[in-house]
């Protein structure tokens, strides 16, 4: 199945896969709502298109186009604004882009799914895009007159997906008694019995976590009698982006099955020895898998699914708003941290600009300062790489920042949570390398991009010394040139925001820049085996 946008040279639509998160609920009691997954499915079941721009609109409630009135925020190009195009109270968005489709194959289009807009409804269409040379449109539809309706800018207004043309007039619809189907009614049945069980066992002992008050049978597609149902059974949905499109806001990166590691030819003495650990280190992750093999889509995955599905086989993954209750992501401003530390004497890796092996080399940069002083240091004008408090100053400032532990919550997936925290301007970077442990990343303030190599692409990009790359920053031009197999590497961009953590698995490469005043922890004290740098071969 091929879906292609083409794209006039004026056109630059924001087409994206379609997320699985709302609003709505995120805001249900513990987000107890991202438990149905056919929601979760839906929400994320095709490709969205953004807002080019933020607008209000009101209808009076005639039925001509001029019953409609818009008002767009900024200087956007006539093309891409909303208009009043058919009457009857609709508004109309132009989609920049031709889609088509195999050859039979309709596109459904419509609004964002489980996403309802106060005085306004999408209108839903299907169109024969595998042979049709024309462009279509978005209309959306006021429920209530002289109310200001408003898109943000990005906001999805159209929403759209692939189904196969025909199937419905194929499909053979009727009714009969459950008792046709004795397998099936014994399966309901036992189902039944056991969900009035769990619920009576719920309401006797009240359990504390949240994934131990609902039975998880269909979300995790398995029948009553524990037996494994569909083998293509999802429980996560993760449409590819289009290839070549602009992207605007955050990338989505897309997942691997499996990390496979490819031979090394690396003139390293050691990179035999390398490639083995690599070997022994995913066996033995793989080893602590049981099998199952969906995927979830919630903003908190418990923890045995983040065992068998991202920790165990070594998969990076964002787990969006999973820190977003935390106290600190509200109150971490440089004020905040400033007042609440003080003059407390802190550590922190400085005079890193004009050092290429600043990395290698992290005792040579480390410098002290009073922690208010640094905080006005790096938010008054300062940015770039050449202060940075990193995890490698945590045991040191252990201490000084103990204030800030309060402001942090608990990770389901961690022994006694403890992180490493980082602090730093805009424009901080950490080189290509990979660690010797599984990593979660929590951002708390601020933003940071990350780029990701699995371990599999190694022999691409020039691991000569220790855990580092020779390249440095797989964005450089220069070192590309240097090193043009890296061209080849499968690289993940990746944007992690306040509130989201991101999973590195061990081995995994990376790369992080900050795009903003920013503080992450780092946290390693996984509830599972994490010492693959025991083993680790070392030149020394």
């Amino acid at each position: 199945m091929e879906l292609t946008c083409y794209l006039h040279p004026s056109w630059h639509p924001r087409i994206r896969p379609a997320g699985s998160k709302r609003e709505w609920m995120d805001a249900t009691p513990e987000s107890f709502a991202y438990r149905c997954l056919p929601l979760a499915i839906a929400n994320a079941h095709g490709w969205e298109v953004g807002s080019p721009c933020a607008f209000r609109a009101r209808w009076n409630g005639g039925q001509g186009v001029d019953a409609v009135e818009i008002e767009v925020e900024g200087d956007v190009p006539e093309s891409q604004r909303p208009v009043s195009l058919f009457g009857s109270g609709t508004i109309t968005f132009h989609i920049e882009g031709l889609i088509r489709t195999s050859p039979g194959y309709n596109l459904w289009v419509g609004g964002p799914p489980n996403a309802a807009k106060h005085g306004i409804a999408p209108l839903t269409g299907v169109i024969e895009t595998d042979w049709s040379p024309y462009t279509f449109t978005m209309n959306w539809r006021f429920t209530a007159p002289g109310e200001w309706v408003r898109f943000e800018e990005d906001e999805p207004f159209c929403f759209f997906y692939p189904v196969e043309r025909g199937l419905i007039d194929r499909v053979e619809a009727r009714m009969r008694p459950l008792s046709d189907a004795p397998e099936l009614e014994e399966a309901f049945m036992a189902w039944s019995a056991s969900r009035d069980a769990f619920q009576e066992h719920v309401a006797r002992t009240q359990p504390e976590a949240p994934s131990d008050r609902w039975q998880k049978l269909y979300y995790r597609g398995v029948c009553p009698n524990g037996e494994p149902g569909a083998a293509d059974h999802q429980a996560k949905l993760r449409p590819p982006a289009f290839q070549n499109a602009p992207e605007k806001g955050r990338c989505p990166m897309a997942t691997q099955a499996k990390a496979v590691v490819a031979a090394v030819s690396d003139p390293h003495p050691i990179a035999a020895q390398r490639q083995a650990w690599r070997e022994r280190t995913q066996k033995r992750q793989a080893a602590l898998a049981d099998g199952l093999t969906a995927i979830p889509i919630l903003p908190t995955i418990p923890a045995e699914t983040f065992l068998d599905l991202f920790y165990a086989p070594g998969v990076p993954v964002l787990i969006e708003g999973l820190a977003a209750n935390w106290p600190a992501v509200g109150q971490w401003t440089p004020e905040y941290l400033a007042e609440k530390v003080g003059h407390a004497e802190i550590t922190y890796q400085g005079g890193r600009n004009g050092a290429a092996d600043f990395e290698l080399a992290k005792d040579r940069h480390i410098r002290t300062m009073p922690f208010d002083a640094y905080i006005d240091a790096v938010t008054g004008g300062e940015t770039g790489n050449d202060a940075y408090i990193t995890a490698y100053n945590s045991t040191a400032n252990k201490a000084a920042l103990a204030p800030l532990m309060a402001d942090l919550g608990q990770v389901p997936y961690l022994d006694e949570a403890e992180g490493m925290l980082w602090i730093g301007p805009q424009g901080t970077f950490t080189p290509l390398h990979h660690d010797l442990t599984n990593n979660l990343l929590v951002q708390v303030t601020g933003a940071k991009r990350l780029h990701l190599i699995p371990p599999s692409e190694t022999h691409l990009i020039a691991n000569t010394r220790h855990v580092f790359s020779d390249l440095h920053d797989i964005l450089d031009e220069e070192k590309l040139a240097q090193y043009p197999a890296a061209r080849q590497a499968v690289c993940y961009e990746i944007d992690i925001l306040p509130g989201d953590a991101l999973f590195i698995p061990v081995g995994w490469w990376h790369q992080v820049r900050s795009l903003s005043f920013n503080t992450m922890l780092t946290y390693t004290n996984f509830l599972w085996p994490n010492d693959a740098y025991k083993d680790f071969p070392t030149d020394q």
